[in-house]
């Protein structure tokens, strides 16, 4: 067996992305999602929802920090928000 350091081959691994979505009348202002996001991806809303709460939103100029780990959706009790991973689209050929 040959030892190699841990960071070689590194290039070849993507960090995952991924899309958050919110479904701002179920929130109830908890701020789970808020506390356990790695990438601080979220923020609480100036607007209420129709339950007068504030909501979860993406915070600006973090729309493409989510790594989709989906702590969000493990954490919101009202399943109020969840994300998907988003795929890159290779360059077609014709």
């Amino acid at each position: 067996m040959i030892r190699r350091p841990m960071d070689a081959g590194l290039e070849q691994f993507r960090v995952p992305r991924g899309q958050v979505f919110i479904v701002p009348n179920r929130c109830k202002d908890c701020q789970f999602c808020m506390e356990f996001c790695p990438q601080d991806v979220l923020e609480r809303s100036d607007d209420l929802n129709a339950k007068g709460y504030h909501y979860a939103v993406v915070a600006a100029g973090k729309e493409d920090s989510c790594v989709n780990c989906q702590f969000c959706n493990l954490v919101c009790p009202e399943f109020a928000i969840f994300s998907e991973e988003v795929t890159e689209v290779g360059s077609a050929s014709h």
